[in-house]
This record gives C-alpha cells, structure tokens and sequence, in this order.
C-alpha cells in the first residue's frame, strides 16, 4: 500500500524538501501551509514529477482552527496518515524581553502547542493501526541556552525521546530533527541579521532530509545532521554554560 505523510510548513525550506523527498520516495502526501496559492504551486510541481496524490490544507497552525483542521486530517482512519513531518516555525528577531509578550504567545503556539496536538493526534490514531512514524523538526538550538526559542525546541527534543521509547511497544518511532543553521527564509522572514554566521555553518535543506529520514529508519530519537553539528552539540552540553550562551548569540 502506498503510504502517506503530512508535512507542516511545506511551501518552503526543510517542510519543502520533506515534501519533494517523500513524494519521490512514493509517498502520497498532505502538506499544509497558511498560503493557498503557494501549496497548490508545490503541489503542481510535486504532481508533474511523481506519481503520487498531493492534498493541500490551508491552515495557520498558530491559531486553534488551523490546528483543529490538521487534527482532523491526522485522525482520519479512512485515509490514515503513516508520517507526521511537525515542520512549521518561526522565531522573532528580538530576544526574549524585549519583545511582544503577545508575540511571544504566538510562538509558543506555533512551535509547541501545534506539535504536542498533532502528536497527540498521531499517536492515538497510529496506536491504533500498530505503527506510524513521527518526525519533529527542532534545532541545535534546543542544547543552547538560546532564549524562548532555544526552550520551544528542547521541549520537542524531550518529548520525541521519550516517546520514541514509549511508544516502541506499538511501533511508532518519533524523533527529534536538530539541524544547525539551514539555508531557507526562516532567517529572512524573522528579519534575523545572520551576516556573522560562518558559511561552513550553513547545510543544505535537502540534505538534512536525508540525514533524517535514514535516521528515522534506525528509530534514532535525535538527528543531528552533519558531523560539525554533531560535534557543537555535544560540546554545548558540556562547556560552560556562560560561554556556551555567548557563542549561540552569533546569528541573531
């Protein structure tokens, strides 16, 4: 049988590259966004390259609706759903503070309450079937201390590891995607200043799909993509704390 996946975040970046990649690994697909137009753009071009079904949902994941409807689709045992991709995100180019607190709450909204109902969602409904697959899409940023964001993405890293564990019983694999800086428009649409980031820190979306994927079939709980990133992650679990919040400020 042909499996499904439904990709939040799908118009571009990493939510983009989950759609292209799976689609060419034969996936039918469900990629939800909040712009009409550019999902059925991507979901023309995914159509003329690949022998799949692409259904589009328009949904503003940081608003209840939005994430009702992502539920509704997630729970429809007629067309079950075998991958989850929790890619949506943000973030807000001021430090946490100084910025909105209202901001603030939409960004909580978006990067934990979306995924914890969606996983919530999947989890049951998978169960229920005795297997599915759950990719939550979080950062290095998640081993700094790195402000609001830094926080949103270690509590994705803390849940996908314990339920990776958890749930094995019923074969559902969850994990956690940790990739460093990624060249998207998530900088650009935060108006983030990332002229200081070295160009050896930059990974290619497509690239940190694959990383994942294959460590999603070894039913790794984390992947960090790149061995770079390996390696600053397990440092910044490590070295000092003061000086590990004075590196992760670069790129913001």
């Amino acid at each position: 049988m042909t499996r499904r996946a439904l990709v939040t975040g799908a118009t571009s970046g990493i939510g983009n590259a989950f759609a292209r990649e799976l689609a060419k690994r034969g996936f039918d697909l469900v990629i939800v966004a909040r712009t009409t137009d550019r999902l059925e753009s991507v979901a023309a071009q995914i159509r003329s390259k690949h022998d799949v079904t692409v259904d589009v949902l328009t949904a503003d994941l940081a608003a209840p609706e939005g994430v009702r409807a992502a539920v509704n689709v997630v729970t429809d045992t007629t067309r079950p759903v075998d991958l989850l991709v929790n890619n949506a995100g943000a973030s807000l180019a001021g430090w946490f503070g100084t910025t909105d607190v209202a901001a603030e709450d939409g960004q909580l909204d978006l990067l934990v309450r979306a995924p914890m109902h969606l996983m919530d969602a999947a989890i049951k409904t998978m169960a229920g079937r005795k297997g599915g697959q759950i990719i939550n899409v979080a950062s290095v940023a998640a081993f700094t201390p790195r402000g609001a964001y830094s926080a949103h993405k270690a509590w994705l890293v803390n849940i996908s590891r314990w339920a990776n564990i958890h749930y094995a019983d019923v074969n559902i694999s969850v994990q956690a995607l940790c990739p460093g800086f990624v060249r998207t428009e998530f900088h650009q649409r935060g108006e983030m200043d990332v002229s200081g980031v070295p160009r050896w820190m930059w990974l290619d979306a497509d690239n940190v799909v694959k990383a994942s994927l294959k460590d999603l079939d070894k039913r790794k709980s984390v992947s960090i993509p790149s061995l770079r990133y390996k390696v600053l992650a397990g440092l910044a679990q490590y070295l000092p704390k003061t000086l590990v919040t004075r590196v992760a400020r670069r790129g913001r």
